[in-house]
């Protein structure tokens, strides 16, 4: 089981015998997960306030943002977001009949009705905070049944079984009840040097289907797994995320700035890559010095990336979301709360992180201004070079 860059483990068993196979690659674990689909709503009896109801006036499209819907009674019984909306039309029945409002945007989660609901109450989600939109009494488009896509197959390319996916494949071979041939196991990453790391939630769960001789080694096999109710593997990891995982299993960067090429999605992954790597050492003591290198840092990913390196040299890891680095920022993850940050090159930030809307994220833009707030509250003393 040398020198193949994945392995699979079974984590629920401690008995040394928890290996379920090593493989060459794993066809299914980075795949694109689909966006949210663009959809129509409309907002029946409409109340409108603040922005909404200037866009309801107005005679064309106007775009809004994220709106949210919570149930005005019973509270807190039914919530939802509507994501990226454009007012398309309003229209009364009558004069001063009631107003509704069709909408056009994409729907961040499936809500299920509440049965008793009595209107909704309608916020614009800004990066200010919420915004009142008022009211209206009801809404279709949102609280139905949608098609959910086909669950995912995968297969271990190149792979060399452990004895508990042996006797799975035994099962198929035989003709043996289903649940003999499942199999769970959670996956890592194996570097040149031979550590295994573990990828952050992600895991197999699925039932072997089928196995071939592979044509990637002798004795080397090709094992499929058909899923049930949920993707075998997941969850689904972006198809170009291999790029920085396949650079991860060469070493762990001596230089910094080797994620300074990669788009946001891939700086994304790099900065989860880095916590999968993360190794704890204690904090440097309050009041420390740390020099964050800014020329990359073009997008909020790329702030994660570089302030990571800052705090913990090359591939460091230190926040790669606001939740995160608010973690950090806490202490026990490289340096001590009340640390000096001198952001060298930080007009770049200046010139990228503006307002607007990001799709990538289907909210608001951060902002430097919003981020050095961020910091500050949290003890930094940030000095912008």
């Amino acid at each position: 089981m040398i020198g193949l860059p994945w392995i699979l483990v079974d984590e629920t068993i401690d008995d040394g015998d928890n290996v379920v196979a090593t493989c060459a690659d794993i066809d299914g674990l980075f795949a694109d997960p689909p966006e949210p689909a663009v959809e129509r709503y409309t907002l029946l009896d409409c109340t409108p306030a603040g922005r909404l109801r200037a866009a309801g006036d107005g005679s064309g499209p106007v775009w809004l943002g994220n709106i949210g819907l919570e149930a005005a009674y019973p509270p807190d019984s039914c919530a939802a977001e509507l994501l990226d909306v454009t007012v398309l039309k309003s229209s009364r029945t009558g004069r001063h009949g009631p107003l509704d409002m069709v909408l056009e945007g994409r729907l961040r989660q499936l809500p299920k009705r509440a049965p008793e609901a009595d209107g909704y109450l309608l916020t614009g989600v800004t990066a200010e905070g919420d915004e009142d939109f008022g009211a209206c009494g009801d809404v279709t488009g949102v609280f139905h049944e949608r098609p959910a896509p086909a669950p995912r197959p995968a297969t271990l390319l190149g792979c060399q079984p452990g004895s508990r996916l042996l006797r799975a494949l035994e099962a198929l071979d035989r003709g043996a009840a289903r649940h003999r041939r499942w199999v769970n196991a959670s996956i890592f990453s194996v570097g040149r040097d031979g550590t295994a790391t573990r990828l952050l939630d992600a895991g197999l769960g699925a039932e072997v289907a089928a196995v071939r001789p592979s044509l990637l080694g002798d004795g080397l096999v090709d094992v499929t797994f058909q899923p049930t109710y949920a993707d075998a593997v997941g969850p689904a990891r972006p198809a170009r995320a291999r790029e920085v995982w396949q650079r991860w299993q060469q070493g762990r960067p001596t230089e910094p700035g080797a994620w300074a090429g990669y788009d946001r999605e891939l700086r994304q992954e790099w900065a989860g890559a880095a916590l999968a790597h993360h190794r704890h050492a204690p904090d440097r003591k309050p009041g420390a010095t740390v020099h964050l290198e800014g020329r990359h840092v073009t997008d909020e990913e790329g702030f994660y990336c570089a302030i990571g390196e800052a705090v913990n040299g090359p591939g460091g890891y230190f926040g790669w979301n606001l939740g995160a680095l608010h973690d950090c920022l806490l202490g026990g993850w490289g340096v001590a709360p009340g640390f000096r940050l001198v952001w060298h090159d930080s007009a770049v930030a200046r010139d990228h992180l503006l307002p607007g809307y990001d799709r990538r994220w289907w909210a608001p833009s951060l902002t430097m201004d919003q981020l050095l707030e961020l910091l500050a509250a949290d003890g930094v003393d940030v000095d912008l070079q």
